[in-house]
């Protein structure tokens, strides 16, 4: 394997995901509709690109801090897992919400790293809502010219 893959354990609420944003890909977002959400888990919009000696990895995490974000690999997934709190509601306020949209998010994200990529030179960046990862590939695994002797 030669791609970094989202790496999605077969469950039927990634099924029913799947689903929903073929849906809303054919038929645009309902207006009801929260994007990205199920049962209370948002999963951030991400890019993924090959940069030639690594891949790379943008993630959108707007509200996250880095303190809440959690990176880790295990037998080739790599895993992007935040908390995010909502404003702490105090019911003593005596507030009337008529809207109450910002929450407690919690997320967690998995992508199979290709064979090539080497787990252990992984380095990560957090601004202003943007995680950038990089994973660098193995040397051994990096496209090289071979010259002829003459």
């Amino acid at each position: 394997m030669k791609s970094l893959t989202v790496h999605r354990p077969i469950e039927i609420g990634q099924t029913m995901v799947d689903i929903n944003h073929f849906m809303e890909s054919v038929f645009g977002e309902s207006p009801f509709s929260r994007s990205n959400v199920r049962a209370g888990t948002r999963y951030p919009d991400v890019d993924i690109y090959d940069a030639g000696d690594s891949y790379r990895i943008e993630a959108d995490l707007p509200g996250c801090d880095e303190k809440g974000i959690e990176l880790t690999v295990d037998s080739g997934v790599l895993t992007i897992q935040s908390k995010k709190n909502a404003e702490t509601e105090k019911r003593d306020e005596g507030r009337n919400y008529i809207v109450r949209e910002r929450r407690y998010d919690v997320f967690s994200r998995s992508f199979k790293l290709p064979d090539n990529a080497n787990s252990e030179n992984i380095s990560a960046s957090f601004d202003n809502g943007l995680l950038a990862l990089e994973i660098k590939k193995r040397a051994e695994a990096q496209k090289r010219v071979i010259t002829i002797k003459k």
